[in-house]
């Protein structure tokens, strides 16, 4: 972790300690340098008082392309000198680290897909095993791409009455430890994009009792630890590095995430020298300010008010589950399952197929109101749910969703596993070898059997069914036809249409 240069609130900015700002209507900026910094520079911009030569090219100028720029600050040059002599990054960090109790903590602009992918360079070599949920999402695979590293498979288990994922039961993993005993981590996904939470201090005891580390892709749980009716957050609860998505379930700019560990220093077991290099890897060299200023903003929201604002969250969502539950067939996703497993009590996943309601039908009738919603197939509607929402939007929400189903109610039906869910890899050689093998390009029905070179998911919510290294099965093609016969995206595929697939030579 950055060591910060001096108390951040009194920092001047770069531009200059005659450019200040005193705008700060929440109040935050005092304990936010790079908020206050951000502040203090669009004042100025605003009046005039700065010409930068410096990137971004807009010049803080709005009458070439418009308001479009208008909010957009770079980190040097900007919130900072380009040699960061103010220190506000550094000290900004260091308040989160402090927050999170962790020893070492980075901003990132790139979202949780840098952050996970800054973790799997920094926590084994090229060759080495480490043991992942199979079911996380693209970045943290391609994160073993860049690393080298070779992935031992664990998956969570499936709700049967839901078709959604439970949670990785950690004698799975300590299974996988015993197989592999020179296995560099442990890396996890808590919670799930649906909101399912297992039990994240057995996994640390199992990763420890083995000698490695275990590392969380917690993205959506970055307000978790902040209510007395929220599970712990990833460090609390014992393991050794997380990442969160700011711009998930925070206040803050989309790609806002940070990356937060308890490393060797502070009696950890991860290098904070690797993980300052993983981290720096793959970060741009041009951070925007604004994004990294809105990430210090919620960061001093959530350690002034947290417990407040999530409070009336999760009165909020209690009401609507309630109101959801008590219409004929419909449901929302709930615990116990009978094997530790919890649900995030800020989440909203919506269950359908006791209703006969198409979740495509639903979804447009959302979004024809006003409220598109994070993801919906035939069976799910998932709703995201922030300190932004209150009783009003969220008692709107339920009300348009409501007035959808029994427009479009039918025959009750089993609910159906999504095809992220559904189907089994098949490795047969490891992910790095596979994407850099010479590949071809083949029809799809002729690629069965081969091994894929090439990752394809369904999106939302991004989770590979082919990656770089499984073999081709007609399983995955059929469910991967069927997502996108069902209205979902195809991601990340050289052909979407999936009329094709790269398969290696």
């Amino acid at each position: 972790m950055h060591a910060p240069a001096h108390d951040a609130t009194a920092t001047s900015g770069a531009a200059g300690s005659h450019l200040v700002d005193t705008r700060d209507p929440l109040g935050l900026a005092a304990d936010a340098p790079l908020l206050q910094a951000w502040l203090r520079f669009s004042a100025a911009a605003a009046e005039g008082r700065v010409t930068p030569f410096t990137i971004p090219g807009h010049k803080q100028r709005t009458n070439l392309v418009g308001d479009v720029v208008r909010a957009d600050v770079p980190l040097f040059g900007g919130l900072d000198t380009m040699r960061q002599a103010e220190g506000v990054l550094a000290a900004a960090e260091a308040r989160a680290a402090g927050l999170w109790g962790a020893d070492w903590c980075r901003f990132s602009v790139g979202g949780s897909t840098h952050g996970n992918q800054s973790l799997a360079l920094a926590v084994g070599r090229p060759g080495a095993p480490i043991v992942v949920s199979r079911t996380l999402h693209r970045s943290l695979l391609l994160g073993i791409v860049l690393a080298g590293l070779q992935p031992v498979w664990v998956r969570p288990r499936v709700d049967p009455t839901s078709g959604l994922p439970t949670s990785v039961p950690p004698d799975d993993v300590a299974h996988a430890l015993h197989a592999h005993p020179d296995a560099c981590g442990v890396f996890l996904g808590d919670p799930s994009y649906v909101g399912t939470y297992g039990d994240v201090a057995a996994h640390a005891a199992v990763a420890h009792a083995a000698g490695v580390p275990l590392l969380v892709d917690a993205a959506w749980a970055p307000h978790f630890g902040f209510h007395p009716e929220l599970p712990p957050h990833p460090l609390a609860a014992g393991a050794d590095a997380m990442v969160i998505s700011a711009h998930k379930a925070l206040p803050a700019a989309n790609q806002a995430a940070v990356v937060l560990a308890r490393t060797t220093r502070g009696g950890g077991l991860l290098d904070p020298d690797r993980l300052e290099r993983g981290f720096e890897a793959t970060h741009t060299t041009s951070p925007s300010g604004t994004i990294l200023a809105s990430i210090d903003a919620a960061r001093a929201l959530l350690e002034r008010d947290g417990e407040a604002l999530h409070g009336r969250l999760l009165e909020s969502v209690a009401a609507a589950r309630d109101e959801i539950r008590a219409v004929n067939g419909l449901d929302v996703l709930h615990a116990p399952f009978g094997d530790g497993t919890v649900v995030d009590p800020a989440k909203l996943v919506v269950l359908l197929a006791g209703t006969g309601a198409y979740g495509r039908l639903v979804e447009a009738d959302l979004a024809a109101a006003g409220m598109p919603v994070e993801m919906a197939d035939r069976d799910v509607v998932v709703a995201m749910l922030s300190v932004a929402d209150d009783a009003h939007t969220v008692g709107r929400f339920v009300d348009v969703l409501v007035e959808s189903v029994e427009r479009h109610r039918g025959t009750p039906r089993d609910a159906v596993p999504s095809a992220a869910r559904a189907v089994e890899g098949r490795p047969v050689v490891a992910p790095r070898e596979a994407y850099f093998a010479p590949h071809e390009t083949v029809p799809a029905t002729a690629a069965v059997g081969r091994v894929c070179a090439e990752l394809v998911a369904p999106y939302p919510p991004g989770i590979p069914v082919l990656a770089p290294g499984e073999r081709v099965t007609a399983e995955a093609l059929e469910a991967l036809r069927l997502a996108q016969q069902d209205g979902c995206r195809i991601a990340y595929a050289a052909d979407p249409t999936l009329d094709t697939l790269q398969v290696v030579r």
